[in-house]
């Protein structure tokens, strides 16, 4: 944990008001979410049961909270009001783990939790069960909570909680599973059956889903996502990608791909739509409409605070965009680019303005797969900018998505294991 990072005591988080960055109240905290781990690993808090005004239960992400203080939760006010439904996974800190009889793993003392600490890791916006506040003593019960010593413990020092510990198989993988690159994932998925496929994905979070379904062949993804409630299918879909989520729409039928258009935020739709207009193996299809954009008059410090986002692929935090206003794409003016080595050694003060590299001609959005795949041979390039006649910046075309169109059809098919002592020919 990072130095001074604050550590939450959950029972000071129950019935506190949740505010919108303009300081209006969007409803109160009933409880949390977290996703216990196999082993003593710290459970990672997906985020907060949150009643609106209409007494609606609504799940607010960790991704979505800006702040954690003086008894409130403020939000960066994008909410999804979709009915908040408990999946296999996931457990209720105030409503299942508290009051649970647990044991020290080092006496084999029977103890009762009065309380759980959370805190978010550092350079990151996840958070984890950080602590175990405890009373030795008697079993739970109205005459005796108050009796016996208190000690506040690390997680991995009780035992009682673990998913194994309780028999659940099902969840024990799925457990299991959060420890595999999305990739990886994808491709047990893919070799499970429909029934098991459809419930791990109905088990997982909506971004976790949205990387495994990006990794997955497109029978696999349409399945998938023909399963989920239109709602929630929406939801993944904003959280994929913008170029993966067009292509899958793409896939769809018309009253099915429209529907769930018009379930998705505006700004969302409006990326889809766009990126749908292009033909799939051009610059324009492959690109994403969501790199890192900059003024001119940004600074070298501004640019290296974006690109440390984990958030972001190592090919979109490879470089920054500078362009003129508006900063969401389709944007203002294209001046340039800016390569993470450079920011790297210039001063972080420096106008990233007067340090671009505006020498390589942008893509056009109706280039064709070849054309974009011998502009990233020839420059070396991770990622190439995609700017319309007018030359605004319409997004960016990354090595992964030319890659992704160049193999065949049914390369996600093969298991690649790289070993030791291969050489080229796999001999």
């Amino acid at each position: 944990m990072a130095a001074g990072a604050p550590r939450i005591f959950v029972s000071h988080l129950a019935g506190i008001a949740v505010f919108d960055p303009n300081g209006d109240q969007v409803g109160r905290v009933r409880d949390l979410v977290a996703m216990l781990r196999v082993g003593r690993r710290p459970p990672r808090l997906l985020g907060l049961v949150v009643e609106l005004a209409t007494r609606r239960l609504i799940f607010l992400p960790m991704t979505r909270v800006t702040g954690i203080e003086s008894g409130q939760v403020v939000t960066t006010g994008v909410l999804n009001v979709r009915r908040f439904e408990q999946r296999p996974t996931e457990r209720l800190v105030l409503g299942e783990l508290l009051d649970r009889r647990v044991t020290l793993a080092e006496t084999g003392e029977e103890v009762t939790v009065l309380d759980i600490a959370i805190q978010q890791l550092p350079a990151r916006r996840e958070w984890e069960i950080d602590r175990v506040f405890v009373r030795k003593g008697g079993k739970k019960g109205a005459f005796r909570r108050n009796k016996g010593e208190t000690l506040t413990v690390e997680w991995s020092a009780v035992s009682g909680f673990s998913l194994e510990e309780h028999g659940q198989g099902a969840e024990n993988l799925l457990a299991t599973f959060e420890q595999l690159r999305p990739a990886d994932l994808a491709n047990v998925l893919h070799h499970l059956s429909a029934k098991r496929r459809a419930e791990v994905a109905a088990a997982l979070d909506d971004d976790r889903l949205a990387d495994v379904l990006e990794e997955l062949p497109e029978d696999d993804q349409i399945e998938i996502l023909g399963k989920l409630q239109e709602e929630r299918a929406a939801d993944v879909l904003e959280a994929m990608d913008p170029d993966d989520a067009a292509d899958l729409l793409s896939e769809l039928p018309e009253e099915d791909k429209e529907r769930l258009l018009s379930l998705m935020q505006p700004g969302d739709a409006a990326d889809m739509r766009r990126l749908m207009a292009y033909e799939e193996r051009t610059a324009g299809g492959l690109m994403t409409t969501e790199p890192v954009v900059l003024r001119p008059d940004a600074t070298v410090a501004d640019a290296l605070a974006r690109v440390r986002n984990p958030d972001l692929s190592p090919a979109l935090a490879a470089q920054v965009y500078v362009c003129r206003p508006p900063d969401e794409t389709p944007t203002g003016k294209y001046l340039g680019t800016v390569h993470f080595q450079r920011l790297l050694r210039d001063p972080p003060y420096t106008l990233v303005g007067s340090i671009l590299d505006d020498d390589l001609q942008p893509l056009d959005p109706d280039a064709a797969l070849p054309v974009v795949a011998g502009f990233f041979a020839a420059y070396d390039m991770v990622a190439a900018p995609v700017v319309d006649e007018s030359g605004s910046l319409l997004g960016v075309v990354t090595v992964d998505d030319v890659l992704d169109h160049m193999l065949p059809d049914d390369w996600r098919e093969t298991e690649f294991h790289l070993d030791e002592g291969a050489t080229a020919d796999g001999s």
